[in-house]
This record gives C-alpha cells, structure tokens and sequence, in this order.
C-alpha cells in the first residue's frame, strides 16, 4: 500500500492512492461516513499497529467503492498539496553517514567509518513531495543533495535484536538529505549544516514494507535538472537496515513514526569536478524503486 499526507480544504488528512488512478483516498472521512470509531487521526498514529492499520485502511476503501457516495471520499492528486506522509517526526530524523562505500570515497578523508556514523535533522527541516525549497543563499553557498532510502519505524523498541529489526519496521520513503557543506565543513560538526528549513524532503509516499520484501535491492536515481547524477543501489549500503535497526537502538529508543535516513550512493554535487552545488531555479527528483519519485523545486 501507498501511503500520502496531504491537504485539501484547509485540513490535513492521509491516505492510500486510490489503484489506477491518480488520486487519493480520505480515509478518516470513510471511517466517519461508515460509523468506524478511534480510527487513527493520522500516520504516525497508525503506524505502531502495523498490518493492523494497513488492514484497517484497506476494510475502510472497500466499503468506499460499495458506498452511494464514493467519489466524494476520494481527491485528485491535483486537488492536494503535498505533505510528508509523517509530517512530524516523534524526535528528530536519524540519519546514517558515509554508508555507501562509493559516497565516502568521493567526500574524501578516511572513507567508510568502522563504527556506524549517527548525526540528525530537526522535524522542522521536514517537508514534502512537490514543495519548493530554499537554498539558504544568505547561509550557505554550498547546497548539496543527497538521495536516499528512508526507514519508517512502526511498533519500534529499545535494544532490538538484528533477527527481529524488520519487525519493527511500519515501511519504507524517499529522503533527501540537503546539506550545507561549508557549515558542515566550517562548524566542525553536521547538525546546522544539515537542518536548515526544508532540508529534509520526504515522500511521496510510505510504501508498507509488504511491498519491498527486499530493501537491499532498490535502485535509486538522482537528477538534477533532469542530469542525472546519482545512480546506485541500496544493496551497497555498507552497514544494512538490520544491523542499523540493532545498533541505534542499543542507544535511543525508536518511537512509532520515526524515520531513518540510510544514507546516499555517490554522485553529490561536492563529489563533482568542479564541485557543483544547488542553485535557485533547480529541480531535484529522487527516484527510489518500488516507491517512486521525490521532487521539490529550489528557490
């Protein structure tokens, strides 16, 4: 199932795309129209159930198509604005560093990190699918992107054993992680470097992990301005979701509606000869296999 965030009259709502169309489905309005009480308010509410939501929602749609009133329970895709199909994170992004082995090798340095490398994005550096983005020229002159598989956290946990990591997991998103490179590179550190308003895109939508039993082979495709420019596959990760999954949280606890960043395939515009950064007037589409396209609009 494909899974939005949206609004439409002023309200923000969720639900599944309607199949063969370009449209979604509101699926609180079904569950009101339908007399379905303590349905989920939005996503990261749901998410914690699992199948059990997914289920829910697919009960829900089913009784939209046999309903007197069923075109009004449904939205073009040009009718709504797009939102991250988790609006709101519980805390902030976690994101997984230099995870690509090709990626560390064109930052430079010492390449791929022996221990898994941890940094974060604030929640109001989220934004959606389709949305226009800053590129900061008053704060940076190096805005890069970077394309990456995004993990959803569904039921989540502390301490979580390898075996059962993808237990924990609701689905899967696109991400990109928009940086800063010269306040990364100037403050010595990567939190304002990669938490500027708008520097976390996700979307368009959360697939649910019964529709990519394999995360680890996904082709993801990068263009800028149509050019493309990263062009990998997650099964290059270095440090899989598994061992992520465990490895995070020995640390901190991973709430329902969390989402993991898993890192990003070479081809970043800093990886350039010349470098070649973000630019107003630039396009950005993230293509992640299985999902399919982010795109946002640079200004």
């Amino acid at each position: 199932m494909k899974l939005l965030s949206f609004k439409y009259d002023g309200k923000t709502l969720f639900g599944p795309k309607v199949k063969k169309e370009e449209a979604v489905w509101d699926v609180q309005k079904i569950a009101e129209a339908v007399g379905e009480e303590g349905f989920p308010a939005s996503i990261a509410e749901g998410v914690a159930s699992g199948m059990d939501f997914v289920e829910q929602i697919r009960n829900l749609c089913e009784q939209a198509r046999e309903h007197e009133g069923m075109d009004s329970f449904k939205y073009s895709f040009d009718a709504i604005e797009w939102l991250s199909p988790i609006p709101r994170t519980p805390k902030n992004v976690l994101c997984v560093g230099k995870n690509y082995a090709d990626h560390a090798s064109e930052m430079g340095g010492e390449g791929t990190p022996e221990k898994l490398m941890i940094f974060t994005k604030s929640p109001t550096a989220i934004t959606g699918d389709e949305q226009t983005v800053s590129v900061h020229s008053s704060l940076t002159s190096e805005y890069d992107y970077e394309g990456e598989l995004a993990v959803v956290i569904g039921k989540g946990g502390r301490n979580i054993p390898k075996q059962l990591a993808y237990d924990t997991i609701f689905g899967y998103t696109i991400g990109n992680d928009l940086t800063a490179r010269d306040l990364q590179a100037e403050r010595k550190q990567f939190f304002l470097g990669k938490t500027l308003d708008g520097s976390c895109p996700l979307g368009p939508y959360i697939v649910t992990k019964d529709e990519i039993p394999n995360p680890h082979n996904l082709s993801i495709v990068t263009k800028v301005n149509d050019d493309v420019r990263q062009n990998g596959n997650t099964g290059s990760m270095t440090v899989p979701i598994d061992e992520i999954i465990e490895e995070l949280s020995k640390y901190v606890t991973l709430e329902p509606g969390d989402v993991i960043l898993t890192g990003t395939p070479a081809g970043v515009g800093k990886g350039m000869t010349p470098p070649t950064f973000l630019k107003s007037g630039d396009t950005v589409k993230i293509s992640v296999e299985g999902i399919g396209t982010l795109v946002n609009y640079f200004k």
